[in-house]
């Protein structure tokens, strides 16, 4: 009898103190003013943060510090990795490539919400269709590739190919809408718009948290409820079940998931490298030529001793080993997660493809100017807002117009797509006695901009005239052929020395079609962002929010 009355007094103290706390938090403790309280104002507080889901198909990668550059080997002699210290914050990252059913899944979207049947929509589906073509050789039998490689359900689980960096990047902003468009849907704050006829599929997260009046045409009735509840006054009918209640979701409160982007090239290499491998307490143990554990690309366990634990070229003629007994079992991209993941659980960190990252390509990491979440590529950016103070909505309205932008390949893609919102470049104002950044476009700091250059001391109008330290071909124009008369495409010929521009993108890893050289995460290599290969891929992370560690702290390698 004593033990059931202790149990029910432990019981009712602990009720009691979770009571304490939950009331705590909905009010100010500086000021006493209460919080998510619609008859006082209703002012915004998130609700307790319990830790931050990994996004579907990812991964937590937990940062640290970490020596990024650190290659065993140079023979091509670029000279552009040397070591440096830097430190990576948590993020998380998709296990695999994203796969050509995924993005032929985006294909297909991008077809139902602008459907090229439509004028002014026919440039948007082709700009987001991967290039299939990167297949063909010309002393080659691979036509069978460029045409099934994409769609066939033989390769869906296959990484996609042939998808420039400015495709990539699109993809992943695209899939912050899909998956935030699923997530209000599934905690009942949006109808299910796939199941109205009548209503366009198109979601952005940005125009929903500024202004969600301007989406699915104005029909106010897709939204069910809000945040929070509704006071009804006095004498007030009682709301319909699917009648809009509380208020308008915010960012505060933690619904919606972060955006989805490419990773940074220090983000990456860091993710390859997985030094947690060999990590004992805060030390690192040797080095690490490739993704995995150990210094040779074939498995030492005794069930597939001697096998490949990479998908990459091993010589000459030579894609996967002999008939009956292939090595890596694969002649092009092998299906995702065919190869043991690293430490951090990620797949095909080295080879099977190449991957896209973020940066801007340069030949040196400036690591004395920031050695912390390292990125060269910043273009920062502020919402359009009009006479009127509202922000504005690219080709929004019956009527618009959209703007589209001719590639130096001729390849036509809107600058922007229709109904998200605009934004320009920051200003001067907007910078004004600022000691972290000072212009809008930081892709040249550093290393290219007139600061840079052996002409620093001309002023802006003298630095026009002069040749750019990085110089590339600038966009064709389009002429009328005097023969046919038709519209042709002329490349600028102008000479120069070298290929590295402010639209070159840097690539990691080795594919299916490299050497093992390649394989190695600290190797860089780089294309312009509108190009495309059959050996280039991508994957996508999303930034953690919250406390870095993604799991409890381990004082030893647990493998040891």
């Amino acid at each position: 009898m004593k033990n059931i009355f202790k149990i029910t007094l432990v019981a009712l103290t602990m009720l009691l103190l979770a009571n304490c706390n939950r009331s705590n938090s909905n009010k100010s403790t500086l000021t006493g003013l209460s919080f998510n309280d619609p008859k006082n104002g209703n002012y915004i507080r998130g609700n307790s943060f319990d830790g931050q889901d990994p996004p579907l198909g990812m991964v937590g990668v937990e940062g640290g510090s970490f020596t990024m550059g650190q290659v065993q080997d140079d023979v091509m002699f670029d000279w552009n990795t040397t070591p440096k210290q830097i430190h990576v914050r948590s993020f998380y990252m998709d296990e695999a490539e994203v796969s050509n059913s995924e993005y032929f899944l985006y294909v297909q979207y991008m077809k139902d919400v602008f459907p090229p049947s439509e004028e002014k929509y026919k440039h948007i589906y082709k700009s987001v269709l991967p290039d299939t073509l990167v297949w063909r050789k010309s002393l080659g039998n691979t036509d069978i590739l460029s045409e099934n490689y994409l769609r066939h359900p033989a390769y869906a689980d296959y990484p996609v190919v042939g998808v420039s960096w400015l495709q990539a990047n699109e993809y992943c902003k695209w899939r912050t809408n899909a998956v935030n468009l699923k997530t209000l849907i599934d905690k009942g704050h949006i109808k299910n718009i796939f199941e109205i006829d009548s209503v366009s599929n198109f979601f952005d997260t940005g125009v929903f948290l500024t202004d969600a009046s301007q989406l699915f045409e104005g029909d106010s009735t897709i939204y069910k409820r809000g945040v929070g509840r509704t006071v009804r006054k006095r004498g007030e009918a009682r709301p319909e079940r699917d009648d809009f209640q509380g208020r308008k979701i915010s960012s505060a409160d933690g619904i919606l998931a972060q955006r989805f982007r490419l990773p940074t090239e220090a983000e990456w290499e860091f993710a390859a490298k997985a030094n947690i491998e060999n990590r004992e307490y805060n030390n690192i143990r040797g080095r690490k030529k490739y993704a995995w554990d150990g210094k040779y690309t074939r498995a030492k366990g005794k069930r597939n001793r001697g096998d490949q634990l990479a998908n990459f070229k091993q010589g000459p003629g030579n894609y996967s080993g002999l008939s009956g007994w292939s090595s890596d079992g694969a002649d092009i991209p092998n299906k995702i997660k065919s190869y043991p993941p690293n430490g951090f659980g990620l797949y095909d960190m080295s080879g099977n493809v190449a991957e896209w990252v973020a940066d801007v390509y340069r030949p040196i990491i400036d690591a004395k100017a920031n050695d912390f979440n390292y990125f060269r590529g910043n273009i920062f950016t502020k919402k359009m807002i009009d006479k009127e103070g509202n922000v504005v909505i690219a080709a929004s309205g019956e009527g618009a117009q959209i703007s589209y932008d001719t590639l130096p390949n001729g390849k036509i893609v809107p600058k922007q797509l229709p109904n998200t919102i605009k934004y320009i470049p920051i200003t001067r104002d907007d910078t004004s006695l600022r000691r972290n950044f000072t212009i809008a476009d930081n892709s040249n700091i550093g290393d290219g901009d007139l600061n840079s250059s052996r002409f620093y001391e001309d002023d802006a109008d003298q630095a026009k005239s002069r040749p750019s330290m990085y110089n590339s071909p600038k966009a064709p124009t389009r002429e009328i052929d005097p023969l046919t008369g038709r519209e042709i495409l002329v490349n600028d010929a102008k000479n120069r020395s070298t290929l590295i521009s402010n639209n070159t993108r840097v690539y990691k890893g080795g594919g299916w079609s490299d050497r093992e050289y390649w394989l190695d995460p600290a190797q860089r290599r780089y294309l312009p962002e509108y190009m495309a290969t059959n050996f280039i891929g991508f994957r996508c992370v999303s930034d953690k929010v919250g406390p870095m560690k993604t799991g409890k702290r381990s004082a030893r390698n647990p493998s040891r």
